[in-house]
């Protein structure tokens, strides 16, 4: 790994690291190849408009989060969140979880600085479990090739048990009621939400159990809901470990995640990433910022996607709220005028981060508005927007200001438990999802909406 950006944090045991990369390529795949195309399959149909994705999860999934109750609580707001999305916008919803692999996060800077028993001390930056650990010490710091094992071995574990529960029935559509989290009948969901989700529910059920009755033949197929993972490819290590080919496939997959994305930070042409992600049939996402220019987006699809496939590229654009109206059109339009062919996400959490009360925090306000800037830009452009990637969570944190609910900077300490960036949490999850569906549907949030169930599928 010779190009530039390759090794985001150096290991100091390249001996160590060998021996874990070998050990990590002798072992099996995480996702199939299988998962992997039809994944692609649906991609392009939801870049022809046909389907919408819903990509969310943790912003840094911890080792010792593996656990059910938090597993089930992200698969539960995700599931509810594409049923409101089935619902408003009468499409069906891809669902991609960022889970079984965010395990490795990047920084701003290489070091983090703190005042220790009246000492300045500097230490390595905390890059996520796949990398180092959390705690402020020179040992927790220190990179350990090790991670990248038990990273491997925690995300097949979630695997595991999100295809238990999806082939156990847990997403059939035939009970939506039993995705509630405990929260939804307490009063830290706002009553309208919660009646308008309760609603919605007994909505869908009957018009299920009506289609079944006059012997609709594709209600199975209605009835599983499939997930898919994905997560950043920051640590290559981890990524070419488990890079491989795939009898009676051409071409090499990667193995780890049904759709890796490239960060802005490290989406240069020419650097490594870039040319790493480039050579996989993987459906692969990459984060747009503010600085990306028309120029550079066109040179990013030539790159890699060069075949101009659909369901090959994911443009995930993070542009914040102020500027996405005047920054997102050039995009959309220099890649359209080059006949480039890729989905659009919109992703309004990155670029809306601010500070109180010391604490990281984000406005739903500002959130709000950019997903609400992101719609208006493409429908201004004439190309579908795709879909949103949000952080969240199912628990009942208090990291993001604003919302529904109403959580303030007094808030945050109440229950703030990210290990890097700020989560929606499931109330503003929901929150998001019905303003996105309204505006699908074109309709103000809180009007009328019709039915129309018989028309709706997975």
């Amino acid at each position: 790994m010779t190009r530039p950006g390759a090794e985001i944090v150096a290991y100091d045991d390249g001996a160590a690291l060998e021996r874990t990369v070998g050990k990590l390529a002798s072992l099996p795949p995480l996702v199939t190849s299988g998962e992997i195309e039809k994944l692609r399959g649906l991609l392009a149909e939801a870049e022809a408009g046909k389907r919408l994705v819903l990509q969310g999860g943790d912003c840094a999934e911890a080792l010792d989060d593996c656990r059910p109750d938090k597993v089930t609580s992200t698969l539960k707001v995700l599931l509810q969140m594409s049923l409101v999305l089935i619902h408003g916008a009468k499409k069906p919803v891809v669902r991609i979880g960022r889970m079984a692999g965010q395990y490795a996060k990047p920084r701003s800077s290489a070091g983090e600085r703190r005042t220790v028993n009246g000492v300045e001390v500097t230490l390595p930056s905390y890059f996520g479990d796949l990398i180092n650990r959390a705690e402020f010490t020179p040992e927790a710091r220190r990179p350990d090739p090790g991670l990248l094992l038990a990273g491997y071995q925690h995300a097949a574990i979630t695997l595991n048990f999100v295809r238990a529960l999806v082939d156990g029935g847990f997403a059939d559509l035939h009970h939506p009621e039993y995705w509630d989290l405990s929260f939804v009948r307490r009063g830290t969901l706002a009553a309208g939400l919660r009646e308008e989700y309760e609603r919605m529910t007994r909505t869908l059920a009957d018009g299920l159990r009506f289609m079944e009755a006059i012997g609709e033949g594709s209600i199975d197929q209605m009835t599983r809901a499939d997930f898919f993972t994905s997560h950043e490819g920051l640590n290559l290590w981890y990524e070419s470990a488990q890079t491989r080919r795939v009898p009676r496939r051409e071409g090499f997959y990667c193995l780890t995640a049904h759709m890796p994305w490239i960060g802005e930070r490290t989406r240069a042409i020419g650097g490594a990433h870039v040319e790493f992600f480039r050579g996989v049939r993987n459906p692969v996402g990459v984060k747009l910022g503010p600085g990306a220019t028309p120029a550079e987006v066109v040179a990013l699809s030539h790159a890699l996607n060069p075949a101009n496939e659909a369901g090959k590229l994911v443009f995930i654009t993070r542009l914040g709220a102020g500027a996405v109206r005047d920054l997102l059109p050039p995009l959309l339009r220099g890649v359209a005028a080059e006949g480039r062919r890729a989905l659009w996400l919109c992703d309004p959490m990155h670029a809306n981060g601010t500070v109180a009360g010391g604490r990281k925090t984000r406005s739903f306000d500002a959130i709000k508005t950019e997903l609400e800037g992101a719609l208006e830009a493409h429908r201004e452009a004439g190309v579908s927007l795709g879909g949103v990637h949000l952080e969240l969570t199912g628990e009942d944190v208090t990291e993001c200001l604003g919302g529904a609910h109403g959580v303030t900077p007094e808030d945050l300490g109440t229950n703030y438990g990210t290990a890097c960036d700020p989560r929606l949490n499931y109330q503003q999850s929901l929150e998001i999802a019905f303003l996105l569906a309204h505006r699908l549907s074109g309709e103000a949030p809180g009007g009328p909406r019709g039915p129309a169930v018989a028309r709706m599928t997975p």
